[in-house]
């Protein structure tokens, strides 16, 4: 009997792979009328139906048929519209600012995000919080790596370090009076959370208590900490990731703690958050995820302005900062095959204390831990490290005045730029605009209604096919990332393939996407400029 293969591959059909085990899986393109068919072939092996996102007991094979000639099974995955659908909406968020009489004062109008899975589980996280104590809303995307633990430990305490760091003094006292009297504590932050979104309930109580530890060092200060946004985001990013190395050095109450602490340090996080208030935004990044602004011009025409740059081998400034840092025997040696030391790709992130850590230190906790390789933990010291650290959690800080034709502010993580352009993915959103306000319904009209005009309508909508719109732009960013073809439009069958791939290979043809797109109040943004 042959030998049950639980993975396959889907390339072109100039190269196949030979698996482990009895047969070959390949992929060939059926052309049809300009469009590409998505099939596998799989040679005489039992195929096992694991997808990615439990697809393998939602969602069957729709059809394999045998050419009885040649042996092969031709596999060809397809999902209905509404099976894709469900998929690509699952994690769906939006949220709407409150109108209250039509004076919304606030300059975010509302934001939407969503994520794609490739990894088991998703690797990346994200966050959007109201600030309660001071003004503005932030929003954040991150991206893990090695794990989820770093990526999931930051996304729950970033924008608390953040928000802390805005208090005044007077606030700080009043919370940490609060705190020794065994009061209710003031709440700093509303989040806007996804019904799935999971936390470190296990732990809350000891990052509470290193919160704690960190507005007791604000209050030591001798000045009023205020601080500006930029030095509040900078200092809060450094803070949570010394914290996340100090705390699995410190001694913990359980082994499920210290084994999180150990997951979260040996991890590690990328991290893009902007901070909005009023007219006034603010961009903290470390790593690679990514933001930039939709910018509706005079001419009607759309431009795309970055807000980040890409923390990477690829950044000629990132090159310069490391060759500064480190000897000059080592500049050879700092990138290697486009990865810091041979190892990864951004330059920048939180946890990964393997490239922070003397050789000495990670000995030394990794040798007092329990089985670190269940924690899929493994101790490896690149060739060439020599003078740690080599890596940086600090932020780079973006300062941008909104302007009325300033529309909207996207966050993602790499898998959707690897995937689309900036200023691809402006286009889809102002198209996606531009779409909703012609599907919206007409409930009153300031003039009679025709039929010509009924007919227009009508004429429109029939012209824009039949496929239902996303609601929620990131899923629509999403559903042209992974789908497109190379006309730019969203092949269903080569999205139903990509959302099929097994979890052990959809990573080798897309990462873990997430995406927050924000829109901005240019009626508030308007009356700022016009009351100043």
């Amino acid at each position: 009997m042959s030998r049950t293969v639980s993975s396959w591959i889907l390339s072109s059909a100039r190269n196949s792979v030979v698996l482990q085990g009895k047969g070959r899986l390949y992929s060939i393109y059926i052309p049809n009328r300009n469009k590409i068919k998505w099939k596998l072939i799989f040679s005489k092996t039992r195929l096992y139906p694991a997808g990615s996102c439990s697809l393998d007991s939602t969602f069957s094979l729709r059809k394999a048929f045998r050419h009885t000639s040649t042996e092969e099974e031709h596999f060809s995955f397809q999902l209905s519209p509404s099976q894709i659908n469900d998929i690509l909406r699952a994690g769906e968020l939006s949220h709407k600012i409150l109108d209250l009489n039509g004076k919304n004062a606030n300059s975010v109008l509302r934001f939407e995000s969503n994520q794609l899975a490739s990894n088991t589980p998703i690797e990346d996280r994200r966050s959007a919080a109201t600030c309660l104590q001071t003004k503005g809303m932030m929003f954040g995307v991150f991206d893990g790596h090695a794990g989820s633990a770093c990526a999931q430990a930051v996304s729950e305490r970033l924008l608390h370090y953040i928000a802390v760091s805005l208090l005044s003094r007077q606030t700080l006292e009043e919370i940490e009076l609060a705190v020794e009297c065994m009061k209710p504590v003031l709440p700093i932050l509303q989040w806007h959370k996804h019904p799935n979104d999971v936390e470190y309930r296990e732990i809350t109580s000891q990052y509470f208590e290193n919160l704690r530890v960190y507005w007791q060092h604000l209050l030591d200060l001798d000045t009023e900490p205020g601080f500006s946004l930029e030095e509040a985001m900078v200092c809060a990013f450094k803070r949570l990731d010394s914290d996340i190395s100090l705390e699995v050095q410190a001694p913990q109450e359980s082994e499920l703690m210290r084994n999180i602490a150990l997951q979260v340090a040996f991890s590690g996080a990328t991290a893009c958050v902007a901070h909005v208030d009023g007219v006034h935004l603010h961009v903290a990044n470390t790593g690679d995820c990514r933001a930039i602004l939709g910018v509706h011009e005079e001419d009607g025409t759309w431009s795309t302005l970055p807000l980040t740059r890409d923390h990477n081998a690829f950044d000629e400034f990132e090159i310069r900062r490391l060759k500064r840092e480190h000897p000059r025997s080592e500049e050879k040696t700092l990138f290697v095959n486009d990865r810091l030391l041979g190892i990864l790709m951004p330059s920048r992130a939180f946890g990964d204390v393997q490239l922070k850590w003397s050789k000495e230190l990670q000995h030394s906790i990794l040798e007092n831990s329990c089985d670190v390789e269940a924690l899929n933990i493994y101790q490896y010291v690149p060739p060439n490290y020599h003078t740690p650290p080599y890596l940086t959690a600090e932020p780079e800080v973006t300062y941008h005045k909104l302007r009325s034709k300033d529309k909207f502010l996207i966050i993602a993580s790499d898998g959707l730029w690897e995937l689309l352009s900036n200023e691809k993915v402006v286009k889809l959103v102002a198209g996606h605009l531009t779409e909703l306000n012609v599907q919206k319904p007409q409930l009153a009209f300031e003039k009679p209604v025709n039929l010509g005009y009924m007919r227009s309508l009508l004429l429109q909508r029939k012209n824009r096919g039949n496929a239902s719109l996303d609601q929620n732009i990131a899923t629509h960013l999403i559903r042209h990332a992974i789908g497109s073809n190379e006309y730019g439009e969203v092949d269903q069958e080569k999205l139903a393939a990509m959302l099929t791939l097994p979890e052990d290979l959809a990573r080798m043809y897309r990462d873990d996407i997430t995406v927050t797109v924000v829109y901005f109040n240019s009626e508030t943004i308007e009356n700022y400029y016009r009351n100043n």
